[in-house]
């Protein structure tokens, strides 16, 4: 995935911010926020593996499981032209709507 690091076992999203000039990293899938920014890819392991230690510490102090849990239901809004066609190539695949959106959302997450 692009823009996507793995430190600790967790992914964090790594973006640009011209404000500050530095790159910045965004834990995804905790039970809270933790980020960290560097100037570099070695400096963004190294703040990351800070950060999520820090975390990791909270999580323990406090109790708390450190990895949100995901239910495997959300809510989609789209425009009703979208939903129709959508409703379409889900039915000449022989699949539900649901089984067809949750194969093109597991391909584009894998790409």
């Amino acid at each position: 995935m692009k823009n996507v690091m793995k430190i600790g076992g967790y992914d964090a999203v790594i973006t640009y911010d011209p404000d500050i000039d530095m790159f910045r990293g965004e834990f995804i899938g905790l039970n809270g926020g933790a980020d960290f920014y560097a100037n570099d890819i070695a400096g963004l392991h190294r703040e990351g593996e800070l950060s999520l230690n820090a975390f990791m510490d909270e999580c323990a102090r406090r109790g708390v499981e450190p990895r949100k849990k995901f239910s495997g239901k959300f809510m989609l809004r789209v425009d009703p032209e979208i939903h129709e066609a959508a409703t379409v190539a889900a039915a000449a695949r022989g699949e539900s709507l649901n089984q067809w959106v949750a194969s093109a959302i597991r391909e584009a997450a894998h790409a």
